[in-house]
């Protein structure tokens, strides 16, 4: 029997006209994007819809934009009738995965999302921070690299996302560094188009800010299993999903390893719900003889309801 896992993509993923032709097409994701609209106070799906790369790129709108489209996404799944059996969600992805369980209503994770981007924005001033990608590389190698590259600022491995691929995160000097170092030893290096060096250290002082911020936000027990990936583990407990959120403002993802705990309990369908198909991607690396499709459009969904009819025939 299938058991099927949602993944939830983080930031890096969006793209100007995400989830246009599902909220043409269906009510169900229409409806997510005029909720984000009236949470927020101002038009967040003309910015995705119609906006430029510029603007749709920055992190307070980027994370909040992200959020939505993959809940609209969400919410055409299950008009459809497919559902979740788990769920799991790289970094900003793991707000979706909780909208999907259950445990965040929508409107309060549009606002944490919101917040969350601010407040890391802030810590770290424009042009200081960044992150890069290491492809070919082990994570031994990687954490020597930066090790070496200290002399230039702080920098440090922050996503193991798939074997040979882990994302690193610092100042700017630093991270360029390490991309140097690691061409020296033949592998890929990849600025990434990003402001905020997500997950790391130097965003320490973001904690209290998180603590206070998630601190009257009501939480649930999730519907099915969730995984976390500061963690790579289960967590059902809403008091302990509180604490990982926080945490994860400033803490390595260890998403390779929860894709290898949902692989261990036998998912074997993985539908990646949301703009892009890096986690399809991802999981073809770790793991090629599973089942893993995106869906992101009316083209995809097709495809996928394709599947799920051969899946249950």
């Amino acid at each position: 029997m299938t058991k099927c896992a949602f993944l939830f993509p983080g930031q890096g993923a969006q793209y100007v006209g995400m989830g246009k032709d599902l909220a043409d097409s269906y009510p169900s994701a229409r409806s997510i994007f005029l909720e984000a609209d009236e949470t927020l106070g101002y038009k967040l799906s003309q910015v995705v819809f119609q906006g430029d790369d510029n603007e749709l790129r920055k992190t307070e709108i980027t994370q909040p934009a992200v959020l939505m489209t993959s809940t609209a996404i969400l919410s055409v799944l299950r008009e459809e009738g497919i559902n979740p059996d788990a769920v799991a969600g790289l970094s900003l992805g793991e707000y979706s995965a909780l909208v999907c369980a259950g445990v965040l209503g929508f409107s309060d994770a549009l606002v944490l999302v919101q917040k969350r981007a601010q407040f890391m924005q802030e810590i770290v001033p424009l042009g200081e921070g960044g992150m890069a990608a290491i492809l070919g590389l082990g994570p031994d190698e990687v954490s020597f690299l930066c090790e070496k590259s200290l002399s230039f600022g702080h920098v440090e491995p922050v996503n193991y996302n798939c074997p040979e691929q882990i994302v690193i995160a610092g100042h700017k000097e630093a991270l360029e560094e390490v991309c140097r170092l690691a061409r020296g030893k033949k592998a890929r290096a990849i600025m990434l188009s990003v402001s905020v060096p997500f997950h790391c250290r130097l965003l320490l002082p973001v904690k209290e800010k998180m603590v206070s911020l998630l601190k009257n936000i009501p939480l649930k027990a999730p519907a099915f299993p969730f995984v976390a990936n500061a963690s790579a583990s289960y967590l059902s407990d809403p008091e302990d999903i509180r604490e990982s959120l926080v945490k994860q403002s400033y803490s390595p993802v260890f998403w390779d390893d929860s894709m290898n705990l949902l692989l261990h309990d036998g998912y074997d369908l993985f539908i990646e719900t949301g703009p892009g198909r890096v986690l399809t991607g991802f999981m073809k690396k770790i793991n090629k003889d599973v089942q893993a499709i995106h869906v992101e459009d009316k083209l995809t969904l097709y495809r996928l309801l394709k599947i799920m009819e051969e899946v249950q025939t």
